[in-house]
């Protein structure tokens, strides 16, 4: 694929997303037992959660996908410094021979692409026997927004449909759950009832108050809905 057909990127909610920390660390958290050596991120940004990989002791390797032409010269000026890092211009599976990773990893990203089946079954394809398939998406198509069309969101996702989406794909289950079920309503007003904008301010305050207090209580019960949907599979 030439550069010239490769997208550009300018959703905001990135930039935003980037002083999330608390909240990054509680989705590493609950992906970490299922983290090999050799992981790629497909749709790495501009890196924010690919320096939390590369801080967990077992990876040995990461490559790091990022097709749009103004992301990808940050996550590789992100990553330079860092010997196990890779950053890779363009679409996972391009390139990819057979199966070399022991996990894929996607974080807000499967929502947008068009034709997720597909997607998947090439993950499929790259992970080891006994590899893992890790996804993090927002959930629950009501809270679908003008945010979401603006920065590319094809759909928002139910439990039980990403559950069959990802065994269609011939992935066996490991978990699947609803995350951050404090989340739902400050979305549902600020960005399907009011149609704001996302701004670092108001996710920083989040990040800082509320996903600590958050992550403690559903470490001790998992919410029954939830803004987002994490998801565990194994091949």
């Amino acid at each position: 694929m030439s550069a010239t057909s490769l997208p550009q990127y300018f959703g905001k909610d990135l930039e935003a997303m980037s002083f999330a920390k608390n909240y990054h660390d509680w989705i590493l958290s609950e992906f970490l037992p299922y983290i090999g050596p050799v992981i790629a991120e497909v749709g790495a940004g501009v890196g924010s959660f690919s320096h939390l990989l590369l801080q967990v002791d077992i990876v040995r390797c990461l490559q790091a996908f990022e097709p749009s032409q103004n992301m990808y010269p940050r996550l590789k000026k992100a990553l330079s410094s860092d010997r196990q890092a890779e950053a890779i211009h363009g679409f996972f599976g391009q390139n990819q021979i057979g199966a070399e990773f022991d996990s894929v990893l996607y974080v807000n990203v499967l929502e947008h692409i068009e034709d997720d089946a597909v997607e998947l079954t090439t993950a499929f394809k790259t992970l080891k026997q006994g590899g893992y398939l890790l996804i993090f998406v927002p959930a629950l198509p009501w809270l679908y927004s003008n945010l979401d069309r603006d920065v590319g969101h094809f759909r928002r996702y139910l439990k039980q449909d990403l559950i069959e989406l990802v065994q269609q794909a011939d992935f066996s289950v490991v978990k699947a759950k609803y995350f951050d079920v404090a989340g739902m309503i400050p979305w549902y007003v600020n960005f399907v009832l009011l149609k704001n904008s996302i701004g670092v301010g108001s996710v920083s305050l989040y990040d800082r108050w509320v996903v600590p207090t958050m992550r403690l209580v559903e470490g001790l019960a998992t919410p029954p809905i939830g803004k987002n949907i994490l998801l565990v599979a194994q091949k």
